[in-house]
């Protein structure tokens, strides 16, 4: 298994979108959590299961939410380089290194 490592924008990401859930139905922003940790756990177990989308930059989608994880394979770790709204601004997060 491999160690994962969130980028504090991707981070920040992951926390705004849970409060705007909570705030909308309350339990939402748990599950959206809960989804992130389990499309985290898979990215650690496997990451090179998700297709790349730019370069060496990998996709995992996040079920039920429109978001997904886009994060990088290095030596001995995984870096999330952000938790993205797959409906705004694609490619905002391309510079985050």
């Amino acid at each position: 298994m491999n160690t994962v490592r969130l980028l504090q924008p991707a981070e920040q990401e992951m926390v705004d979108a849970a409060a705007y859930y909570e705030v909308q139905v309350r339990g939402l922003g748990d599950d959206f959590l809960k989804k992130v940790e389990s499309a985290i756990a898979d990215i650690a177990e496997n990451p090179e299961q998700w297709p790349l989308v730019k370069q060496n930059i990998r996709r995992r989608l996040i079920h039920r939410f429109p978001y997904a994880l886009l994060y990088r394979v290095d030596p001995g770790e995984v870096i999330i380089l952000a938790i993205a709204h797959l409906h705004r601004h694609p490619a905002y997060w391309v510079n985050r290194r």
